[in-house]
């Protein structure tokens, strides 16, 4: 026998209604329910600000606009089978429209433009923020700078399934020594940062909502990006790109500590790197020593009478 179709009607309405209720409260999805996430940088926070004012000049246009055609359905309803008139449009209103729609464009460009300039330019760092000394950790002047020239400058490389962080800002190449972590980036705390998006395989994307906008890691392409935190925190996010299998897992999380705590694990980093590369050459010169002493013995003639 057939179900009941309200009974199926119920149903498929709770499931529905299960699925938008989950996809609405998932933290990722919802952010700040309307609006993108802010709090964690003045430029995550001047992006809210203009989408802000872009939801609502839009509202307003939504609201007029609907009310309008359910007012109209309304008043000029007419019984089934009536036949519509033909009538001339009003020029007046037409051209009132059409202006009004161009004055709000034109609105609209003015304030992004204006609030462009300071989600792109990084300001500079504040005076509680961390010391940086020219070509040490500091951004190169291929970028865009704040505007005494100094900010800390960190690498954002792209593996499947990880992301790495090199603190290396003088452009030399060379990424040995520089202090790297995965996974976690640490940053000072009132200190602008600047970054550097790559990938080494394929696309990612480098996305922290509370931090600022998304930007691609492309192969062979680097993208640029800043951020500025006030005060300590862990923000989170994810690579927004499909990249594999295991893309779900590909998380990030910047850490921002004073800067006296980020001295003291650049400190720590730069240590640990110095240990591990001296540890390796110690297995260099033992692995070449051990080859040299099986070679000589190779090269020494088989004694008198001794089987071959």
């Amino acid at each position: 026998m057939n179900p009941n179709p309200s009974r199926r009607r119920t149903l498929v309405l709770a499931l529905l209604a299960t699925a938008g209720l989950t996809l609405l409260f998932t933290g990722t999805a919802s952010a700040d329910l309307l609006t993108p996430e802010d709090g964690g940088s003045p430029n995550a926070d001047k992006i809210d600000s203009l989408y802000k004012v872009v939801l609502a000049i839009a509202t307003v246009i939504f609201l007029l606009v609907e009310g309008g055609l359910f007012w109209s359905i309304y008043k000029y309803r007419a019984k089934k089978g009536a036949v519509a008139a033909q009538i001339h449009g009003n020029t007046r209103l037409e051209i009132g429209v059409t202006g009004a729609a161009a004055l709000i464009l034109v609105a609209l460009a003015v304030v992004t433009f204006v609030q462009l300039d300071d989600i792109r330019n990084p300001p500079n760092s504040g005076p509680d923020g961390l010391e940086l000394a020219d070509g040490v950790l500091t951004a190169s002047t291929s970028k865009r700078l704040p505007p005494n020239g100094k900010s800390l400058n960190i690498e954002v490389n792209g593996q499947q399934y990880v992301w790495r962080y090199t603190y290396n800002g003088d452009g030399d190449g060379n990424t040995l020594n520089d202090p790297f972590s995965y996974e976690e980036m640490v940053v000072p705390t009132n200190t602008t940062v600047t970054l550097d998006i790559r990938a080494q395989d394929v696309a990612h994307s480098w996305w922290i909502p509370a931090l600022g906008g998304k930007f691609d890691a492309v192969p062979g392409y680097t993208n640029h990006t800043w951020f500025k935190i006030p005060k300590p925190g862990v923000y989170t996010g994810q690579c927004a790109e499909l990249c594999g299998r295991n893309h779900a897992n590909m998380t990030a999380r910047v850490r921002a500590v004073t800067p006296a705590e980020f001295e003291q694990w650049i400190a720590d980093k730069q240590a640990e790197i110095a240990a591990a590369n001296k540890a390796a050459q110690v297995s260099r010169t033992q692995i070449e020593g051990d080859a040299g002493t099986a070679a000589s013995s190779t090269d020494q003639p088989a004694e008198a009478g001794a089987t071959p």
